[in-house]
């Protein structure tokens, strides 16, 4: 049995309260500050432990209350003010009130360079908050910030107490600092190793939408961090956990066979995808960017490396998305185009095999993205692909701190995976806008190793989606900023990635936010 979307195993019979869920994590998480949620480890942690001020449902992908009763927005979304929920506390039993709303967001939408708190990707143009009254707060923008609505949903805006905002960045990768509002409470951590949590048992402040109200059902979750695949599947199989983490595609039939569930749960944003720094020469023209999509068959490496559940990429959003555009038409297997383009742009064939111009061979380097299902083989398998029109791809795995540094250097990687999930159009800009994640590695972002690069058409389009007050126009932009993207040749989307977990059928009420963290709020397991 595979559940492709939101994934919930619930069931007539009556939750059964208590006990505690063992789940195994393929990777430890880093920093919990919660901007940094959307490494998927991160996300897993922090959905249990903090609250949101408004909850995005994940059937539908509207916005509805949560920690905010209600809201307003201005016609030009530059002012927002919510009421807060009553009776709201922190596990250290500080209020969430108003003013501790506003010092998230304060935090989230300007940073704190004492404290090397960053910027939040999904909040731009913030200017500032105003407490109108214990319960009443206002935010305000330099520009219109439509997104930010949706952001107040997402891992990266999880509320947390005074006492964890006032904590150095670097304190915040131990768990047990992290004090949120949410179901379950930190008991203890070795790091990088197992994470206990508990229940809470007095919450009562979940979204009202839920079946489930009240505190958790069950009583506590043990992480476990288990970075081989074949372990994890056999602790499952076995009965020694009940939910596990990154399930391979190649490991689906043997979980499905004896029993157990697989949740491919979508994660709505940028597809797995190969992005090219065209400050680096060797991809400065985009008659060889393009050369590069033309010689990807992304066909093949769906139906080689994965299942149903990864469905091949037809634009640089997934087909579950908000504005999407069946781009396919764009993104068509041609080798025979990609070596005309290539000869057009004055690469030839040389003596082995590899094109060269000016003395130089196009030889391409790119790093493994772990978190990523099958990055290293999907990335040798394009390198195979390449090899056909004469492009040589290096696929390196490197240590952390060298494919941190390197991924910064265009002229390092020229290429490089990634992914992003989350459900609104301001998740392109999230990517590809020079201060957020800017994976094209423009002028003006992390990196100070760009020399040339800028596009100031592409960045003008991101901005336009972010201020958009009308609906209409802003998803025309989104088509329009996936059309550009692809006939720059900036990336090669390749799969609509999931994330995919596997759980025991005693597992039920296992369910998603809208970009595929799991909740364990209303979960509960079955008597054998």
């Amino acid at each position: 049995m595979s559940i492709p979307l939101l994934a919930s195993s619930a069931t007539a019979q009556t939750p059964v309260k208590g006990g505690t869920l063992i789940y195994l994590e393929q990777q430890a998480h880093t920093n919990l500050y919660p901007p940094a949620g959307g490494f998927y480890p991160n996300g897993g942690v922090l959905n249990q432990i903090t609250d949101k001020l408004t909850y995005q449902n994940p059937k539908t992908l509207e916005i509805e209350p949560w920690i905010a009763e209600s809201w307003t927005v201005n016609a030009d979304a530059t002012e927002f003010t919510f009421k807060i929920r009553p009776g709201v506390t922190f596990s250290d039993g500080t209020p969430l009130d108003a003013a501790a709303v506003a010092k998230n967001f304060d935090t989230y939408g300007l940073g704190n360079k004492e404290l090397k708190h960053p910027v939040s990707e999904v909040i731009t143009n913030y200017k500032g908050s105003q407490v109108v009254d214990p319960l009443t707060v206002k935010f305000f923008f330099s520009k219109p910030s439509v997104g930010f609505l949706q952001g107040t949903s997402v891992i990266g805006s999880g509320l947390v107490s005074l006492k964890t905002l006032s904590l150095p960045f670097e304190a915040l990768g131990d768990a047990t600092k992290i004090i949120g509002s949410g179901p379950f409470v930190v008991a203890s951590e070795v790091l990088g190793r197992e994470l206990t949590m508990t229940a809470r048992k007095d919450y009562a402040w979940g979204p009202k939408t839920l079946e489930h109200q009240g505190r958790a059902l069950l009583d506590g979750i043990k992480y476990i961090v288990t970075a081989e695949d074949s372990v994890r599947i056999g602790a499952l199989l076995a009965g020694q956990a009940q939910v596990i983490r990154q399930v391979q595609a190649y490991d689906e039939k043997q979980v499905q066979s004896k029993g157990f569930i697989i949740y491919a749960a979508p994660t709505r944003g940028i597809n797995n995808s190969i992005s090219f720094r065209p400050d680096n020469l060797l991809v400065s023209d985009v008659k060889v960017r393009r050369a590069l999509l033309h010689a990807t068959n992304t066909k093949e490496i769906v139906s080689t490396l994965f299942s149903a559940n990864y469905p091949q990429a037809k634009s640089i959003i997934a087909s579950t998305a908000q504005g999407y555009v069946d781009n396919s038409a764009k993104l068509a297997y041609d080798p025979a185009l990609a070596a005309k383009l290539l000869d057009e742009a004055g690469w030839t064939v040389g003596p082995r095999g590899l094109r060269q111009k000016d003395g130089k061979e196009l030889v391409l380097t790119a790093y493994e993205s772990l978190p990523q299902p099958q990055n290293k083989e999907t990335l040798q398998l394009v390198a195979q692909q390449w090899a056909k029109v004469g492009v040589k791809l290096n696929v390196l795995a490197g240590d952390a701190g060298s494919r941190v540094a390197d991924n910064l250097d265009p002229a390092k990687t020229p290429v490089s995976p990634g992914m992003v999930g989350r459900a609104d159009p301001d998740v392109i800009r999230s990517q590809y806008y020079p201060t957020t994640r800017n994976v094209l590695l423009q002028k003006g972002g992390v990196s100070a190793k760009v020399q040339n690069f800028s596009d100031d058409k592409l960045n003008t389009l991101l901005e336009d989606i972010a201020a958009a007050t009308d609906p209409v126009k802003r998803l025309a932009l989104v088509g329009e900023v996936q059309a550009y993207v692809i006939d720059q040749g900036y990336a090669i989307p390749i799969f609509e990635e999931p994330q995919a977990f596997a759980a025991s059928p005693r597992v039920k009420g296992f369910t998603f936010e809208a970009v595929g963290r799991p909740s364990f709020y209303s979960t509960w397991i079955a008597q054998k």
